[in-house]
């Protein structure tokens, strides 16, 4: 139906506190195929990890040189929030790779989902909170690089700023970023996007589904983008340990719901449709299956609006 990008290497373990937010990236595609949503042969593995010319497009050398070599400064390196690891920085590549891929499937398909993703606290020069490398910002300059796309929109939905993508593309006008988050939610130094809109803690479903409806579909027209990128984390969650709103699963559902059908609604001004790619983000409910079920419904809404 549409094309899911699917991370083996997130099987690996990891030492005794870090396992928790890694569990979903194992248990979604068990559920899309268990529920329906999706099939096998809808999921692709990374054919590669990314290779280092792509990510130069957006990282620093030096950086790069200090995550593949293991030679992070110390504080930097705890910033990460996970051990730093051979293991971790390919999983990183990988999932950048899995986005790039994901969006030249998505030119054929509509849509394509990347299991992973959403590391937009990773910023030109470091990385910070469980972000090393910013894939949706790597696979936003392979397209430019490659002509795929000469305008794009970044559609950042979780419950923290998009702070990393927020700076990698805050002097450019060919990547429109656009933010709606928590205000007292991390970072608490925020960058600053091309629209952000900040949220009080506790934000209920209908100012949340509100805010978005009078913002997005006016967004796409002003911005006529070529492609669109977008990040559903489900921190909005009002039962995520590490978000501030107060979103419930229906709210969180409406919100994909009404996100996929105004990029379904948007005209490209030469093709006969703006292609989509979703990485997941973040999801840190104390009950997993919250979690699942919130990442489901956003496979769901993508499958029944824009296939």
């Amino acid at each position: 139906m549409f094309p899911i990008a699917f991370h083996p290497i997130y099987k690996h373990p990891l030492p005794e506190g870090h396992r928790f937010p890694m569990i979903k990236y194992e248990l979604l595609p068990q559920q899309l195929l268990l529920e329906g949503t999706a099939s096998k042969s809808d999921f692709f593995e990374p054919s590669k990890l990314a290779a280092d010319v792509d990510v130069l497009r957006v990282h620093d050398q030096a950086y790069l040189d200090d995550l593949k070599n293991l030679t992070l400064e110390r504080r930097a390196a705890r910033k990460l929030g996970f051990p730093l690891s051979k293991i971790l920085v390919e999983r990183e590549l990988r999932i950048a790779q899995g986005t790039i891929e994901g969006c030249l499937k998505a030119m054929n398909y509509k849509v394509a989902m990347n299991i992973a993703g959403g590391t937009h606290h990773a910023y030109t020069d470091h990385g910070e909170a469980f972000c090393l490398l910013n894939d949706q910002a790597i696979a936003s300059r392979y397209l430019q690089q490659h002509g795929h796309a000469e305008k794009i929109l970044i559609v950042d939905l979780d419950v923290h700023q998009g702070n990393g993508t927020a700076q990698i593309f805050q002097k450019d006008d060919s990547v429109f970023t656009f933010s709606m988050h928590g205000a007292g939610n991390y970072p608490f130094k925020k960058e600053q996007s091309d629209l952000d809109i900040a949220l009080p803690d506790g934000t209920n479903d209908d100012t949340f589904l509100s805010e978005l409806r009078n913002t997005l579909p006016d967004l796409i027209h002003e911005q006529r983008p070529d492609f669109i990128f977008y990040l559903a984390g489900v921190d909005v969650l009002a039962t995520d340990k590490l978000g501030r709103l107060g979103m419930t699963l229906d709210g969180c559902r409406m919100r994909d719901e009404f996100a996929f059908s105004a990029f379904a609604k948007a005209e490209h001004k030469s093709k006969p449709f703006i292609p989509v790619q979703c990485s997941m983000g973040g999801g840190y409910s104390p009950e997993i299956k919250v979690i699942i079920d919130a990442h489901s419904n956003t496979y769901k809404a993508a499958r029944d609006i824009l296939i």
